[in-house]
């Protein structure tokens, strides 16, 4: 049976979702107003996929854009529910669901206003366990396909007369950077609904339980904070499996926002035969030992955790800063079929001058 989702599990959500974040940003705060929003306004209910029919219509409720705080981004939650309501029509059919493409601080909630007011379920599977730079890496195996999609993207600073609603058609490819074109000129941030998928197909290809696996996250982070910091990053570590790889102080910072709307760069924690170097691009992407071997890669998930236990963006690093670096390896959490798809890598290893996919796809320990 589906759970109904209420007041207690928004916090829950936008804490374990922030985990998940791998160092993205996205707010914290957009994802409290999501969630409170929902279920305020009515019953959000998280589903299983097995309680779906196979021929039910499942798309993907997503955030598209890099706000910065600089940036004039607006976006509210009636601008969910709208993109939802505009696929609905281009398809000329119900959605039965919505999946996420990724967790984090606030995409863990992104179905919650559609399902209280439209009825549409919050199906418990994502694109991605953790967050990730291109859109492509949370669409379930679509990237390379040459199949029509329908996409939307609704939102944008009213007061600039940036507001936009798009619908769009095409292969995923192709469409995906007209919806990120849009999130720019729209603010920097924009609500959008994609890739209408028979449930069938979400079942093969999506990652499993991962809004479950949130929500369970950020209730051990809940009830450990009584406790204290070192409290809350042992509870992290044993509810996800993982383990704090390396800890230290932040001794260089080096990352670039680029015209992509991607920030890239390096940061350096500790010093000496003890330092690591964590790769970015939006999100923590890989770690390397001191030696420059690679000791954590995408699609594991690598965080920086304060003191306290608390998940830092890498907007919110500086140096001097002492951080926790988690890792959960890829071989314990359910992986995507984009995750697993090569085509996806080129982009990221171009934009961040690494290798990803050799790590990312080799076999399963």
């Amino acid at each position: 049976m589906g759970r109904i989702l209420v007041e207690k599990d928004v916090e829950a959500a936008v804490k374990g979702g922030s985990v998940y974040a791998a160092g993205g940003g996205g707010w914290a705060d957009h994802g409290r107003m999501l969630g409170y929003a929902a279920v305020n306004v009515g019953k959000p209910e998280l589903v299983s996929i097995e309680e779906l029919g196979d021929d039910d219509w499942i798309a993907t409720a997503a955030a598209i854009g890099a706000p910065a705080s600089t940036t004039p981004w607006e976006m509210q939650g009636i601008d969910y529910v709208k993109a939802v309501q505009l696929l609905q029509e281009a398809l000329g059919d119900r959605l039965s669901g919505l999946i996420i493409g990724q967790n984090g601080k606030s995409s863990t909630l992104n179905g919650w206003l559609p399902s209280a007011i439209l009825g549409t379920k919050v199906v418990d599977a994502v694109g991605d366990i953790r967050a990730h730079p291109t859109g492509d890496m949370g669409s379930i195996g679509m990237a390379g396909s040459p199949e029509q999609m329908i996409q939307t993207a609704v939102g944008g600073n009213r007061a600039e007369n940036r507001y936009i609603e798009l619908v769009v058609k095409g292969a995923t490819a192709k469409i995906s950077p007209v919806l990120r074109a849009a999130a720019d000129q729209s603010g920097g941030f924009i609500a959008s609904c994609r890739n209408p998928l028979r449930a069938s197909y979400v079942r093969r290809n999506a990652a499993l339980g991962g809004i479950s696996m949130a929500l369970k996250l950020g209730e051990a982070i809940i009830e450990a904070e009584k406790r204290g910091g070192s409290a809350v990053i042992d509870a992290i570590c044993k509810t996800t499996g993982g383990h704090i790889l390396a800890e230290g102080t932040i001794t260089k910072k080096d990352v670039v926002y680029t015209k992509e709307a991607f920030d890239i760069g390096t940061i350096t924690v500790g010093a000496g035969d003890k330092a690591v170097t964590l790769h970015v691009m939006n999100e923590y992407m890989a770690v390397d030992d001191a030696d420059g071997t690679r000791v954590a890669t995408f699609p594991a998930v690598i965080t920086t955790l304060s003191e306290e236990g608390e998940p830092l963006s890498v907007g919110q690093l500086k140096g001097g800063m002492h951080v926790f670096i988690l890792h959960v390896p890829k071989e314990i959490i359910p992986l995507s079929a984009s995750v697993l798809d090569p085509t996806v890598y080129p982009p990221v290893e171009k934009a961040m001058g690494i290798e990803i996919a050799r790590y990312a796809l080799e076999a399963r320990a």
